[in-house]
Order: C-alpha cells, then sequence, then structure tokens
C-alpha cells in the first residue's frame, strides 16, 4: 500500500480546523477538506482534549521579528549598541540584553532568537483545581458518583456562595478532564461522565446531533392524517439514513402498508446529497405509490422542503430524540396522552 506523504499543517490551516471543529463538524468531514484521513485531524485536536487553545499575543513592549531583523543587519554591519537602539527608538539596555541572551555579537540571528523569546515567554497558568487540591477531591467524588460536571458546579455554588475559593464552574472541570498536561483530574474519571468521548465536542455538533434547530418549517408527526396512520393506503413511507464503512450511506424506505423495503444509495449523508437521490427515486414511481414520507430529525432531511416542490410528496418529522414514532399507530390514542410503542425493526426485503 503506498504511504500517504506527512502533513504539516501551517497556521493558517490549524485555525480553519478549529473554526470548523467548533461549528460541529466531524472529523471526517475537516478530513476531506484536506485530503487526509480524520487520524490526521485527531492529532491535531487531541493533545488539548478537543478545546482550542487560547491564541498567543506579543506584548506591544516585546521585540518584534522585524526589530529583530534590524538588530542582526546592524550587527553584521558593525554598528554599535546604542546605534541600533537609537534607529529602533529603544533602550541601549534592551538592545543589550536581546544579543546577549542570544548568542552574543556574533552568533545573533533574528529568526531563531524571535523564537527562543515566543518559547520563553510561554506561561502556563495554573488553573483553580490545581491551587485548591481539597477541592479537586470534592469534585473527583461526585465524578465518581456519576455527578455531572454542570452538576457539581451548581451544588458547589449552593453549598458555598460566599466562599469563592470552594466553587468552580463546569467548563474548568471540564478542561481538566479533557486535557490531561494539567495533572489534576485522572484520565479515568472520564468514563465517569454521561457522554463517553476522549475528547470535547461543540456544543453546536450536540444540537446538531439531537437533530434541535435543524430542520426549519418541519411538519410534525402529530400532523400526519390519519390514513396514514391506520396504514390502510399504500404510498405512505417512513425513511431512515443508515451509515456504514468508508464513509458509505444508504437511504432505507419503507412503505407503511406492504412493508415494502428500497434502498437507495447515496453520496454522502448531507442533506443536499439526501434529498436529490430521494427525488430522483421518487421521479421513478407513480403518485399514488409515493403520498407521503415520515422522517426522524436527522439533519439530513433539513432541505426538505425542495423535496416537497419537485415531488409533491408531504414529509412528516418525529418529536426530537423519538426515532421509533414513524411506524406507531395512534388513531385510538387521545392526543394529549398519547403512548408510543415502537414496532418490531425486523422488516423483510
Amino acid at each position: 500500500m503506498k504511504q500517504r506523504r506527512r502533513i504539516y499543517y501551517t497556521a493558517t490551516q490549524r485555525a480553519e480546523i478549529w473554526d470548523r471543529w467548533r461549528r460541529g463538524e466531524s472529523m471526517s468531514s475537516i478530513g476531506r477538506g484536506f485530503d487526509r484521513q480524520s487520524s490526521s485531524i485527531f492529532s491535531v485536536l487531541s493533545p488539548t482534549g478537543g478545546i482550542r487553545p487560547t491564541d498567543r499575543k506579543r506584548s506591544r513592549s516585546a521585540l518584534s521579528l522585524n526589530e529583530r531583523e534590524e538588530i542582526s543587519r546592524g550587527l553584521s554591519t558593525g554598528h554599535s549598541m546604542r546605534v541600533i537602539a537609537a534607529q529602533l527608538g529603544r533602550a541601549p539596555s534592551t538592545i543589550s540584553r536581546e544579543v546577549s541572551r542570544n548568542g552574543g555579537s556574533d552568533s545573533y540571528r533574528a529568526a531563531r532568537s524571535d523564537q527562543a523569546a515566543w518559547d520563553r515567554a510561554l506561561r502556563p497558568k495554573i488553573c483553580k483545581l490545581a491551587c485548591h487540591p481539597s477541592l479537586s477531591r470534592t469534585v473527583s467524588q461526585k465524578l465518581r458518583r456519576k455527578w455531572s460536571p454542570e452538576q457539581i458546579a451548581g451544588w458547589l455554588k449552593r453549598m458555598f456562595p460566599d466562599e469563592e475559593q470552594r466553587r468552580v464552574s463546569h467548563e474548568t472541570i471540564y478542561r481538566s478532564l479533557f486535557i490531561q498536561a494539567r495533572g489534576v483530574l485522572k484520565k479515568e474519571l472520564l468514563g465517569h461522565l454521561r457522554a463517553k468521548r476522549t475528547i470535547r465536542r461543540s456544543r453546536h455538533a450536540s444540537l446538531k446531533r439531537n437533530g434541535l434547530g435543524q430542520v426549519t418549517n418541519a411538519v410534525s408527526i402529530r400532523e400526519r392524517p390519519a390514513t396514514v396512520e391506520d396504514r390502510a393506503v399504500p404510498g405512505h413511507w417512513e425513511g431512515d439514513l443508515i451509515g456504514g464503512s468508508n464513509n458509505s450511506y444508504i437511504a432505507t424506505l419503507v412503505e407503511r402498508q406492504s412493508r415494502y423495503v428500497m434502498l437507495i444509495k447515496v453520496a454522502n449523508k448531507d442533506t443536499e446529497s439526501v434529498v436529490s437521490a430521494l427525488i430522483k427515486q421518487a421521479q421513478k414511481m407513480p403518485r399514488e405509490l409515493y403520498r407521503s414520507l415520515t422522517w426522524d430529525r436527522g439533519k439530513e432531511l433539513a432541505d426538505h422542503q425542495r423535496l416537497t416542490m419537485a415531488t409533491q410528496i408531504d414529509v412528516y418529522f418525529c418529536d426530537p430524540r423519538s426515532p421509533w414514532q414513524r411506524g406507531n399507530q395512534r388513531e385510538h390514542e387521545p392526543a394529549a396522552e398519547t403512548v408510543f410503542r415502537p414496532r418490531d425493526r425486523s422488516v423483510p426485503i
């Protein structure tokens, strides 16, 4: 197998990776933008636990790279420290210390000196849990009892309203868990979180995963006509998207009356690809055999209005986090006390 050349991401590329990660894109999706595997993106995100590092800024009083280049040129032409300082508008002692700490007049180099200054200026800030061991122990005990960081932070705030040193935010707890370089909370405590992941995920990705806020102008399944509910009339379908290995996807359609199944191969899981595949499939069928489609809240059908406009098919959506509602019959149950029961998923093909 031919091995790919190792890629070194530039600062601009790393910034783009973090921006896309924060918007909720998956590592696979980001990797495709750079023609790389998801493992390549994981190597960028994992050292800080999926939490974007704070951008470092140079102090206004610090020497810039351009100034260091002027110092290097001045030394090469034999100018004195005072002459160089006057040209830069700096104190002679500033120039003298800069040259002395970076090899002296004979071996001073601007780029190397600038990088050394960045390295020396790195001062990791000690987090609150590292400064207060008793607070760290309390947080660890609560995590082992399956408390979420939000619960712990809220409990500490109620218990110690006037003692700032005994309170901590949930974000600090998350950062101490996912950034193991802090050395405060043990990595094993990650196993006690409700979401079993190794790096921190964007809240936008959580919203997408739950299907909240992704499908606009969605018609609720509660507005689905009785003719769809009782399965008496053919032409009403239940749909879903299934993902396989190597980023392969198939849209499944199950006819409610006959349980007939259609499998539609789609190029990707984005809404444009899925909706286009559904439109193409619908145009092959008689209108009376394709009247409505019921889907869950997956973002792959966010462009459902284009499907309806192109095919005149009514699209209904399940309640958030309730995909099992697609196959239920509710015509004999009052709306205020609806009870949903998942049907048998073993559908004959």
